[in-house]
């Protein structure tokens, strides 16, 4: 089974700035994508920045230039760091890892989410 614990997440002032960070744990062959994704109230979840092993990253055209997602392999975490902070960027974020455990199953795991609310 694999875990992933967040932190980070609290209340911020419009043009604020927050670091999120989730680590994994539980026995992995690979990790091979983490990111973060954030549901606001009444909407789906989106995908807000991922990352994969080769540092490759992909965001979401709303946080581009605001929001920097990074890995510590070593370490199993992924951070976010979301500079001038928007009231829309208010909302639920969800870290997400998914790659290969034992005997070759590929797994797609969840943390419990962190709440960001940027205040006007």
């Amino acid at each position: 089974q694999v875990q992933l614990v967040e932190s980070g997440g609290g209340l911020v002032q419009v043009g604020g700035s927050l670091t999120l960070s989730c680590t994994a744990s539980g026995i992995m062959f690979s990790i091979d994508v983490m990111g973060w994704y954030r549901q606001a109230p009444g909407k789906q979840r989106e995908l807000v920045a991922q990352i994969t092993s080769i540092n490759t990253a992909n965001y979401a055209d709303s946080v581009k230039g605001r929001f920097t997602v990074s890995r510590a392999n070593g370490k199993n975490t992924v951070y976010l760091q979301m500079n001038s902070l928007k009231p829309e960027d208010t909302g639920v974020y969800y870290c997400n890892a998914q790659g290969i455990r034992t005997f070759a199953r590929p797994y797609d795991a969840w943390g419990e989410g962190t709440q960001v609310t940027v205040s006007p």
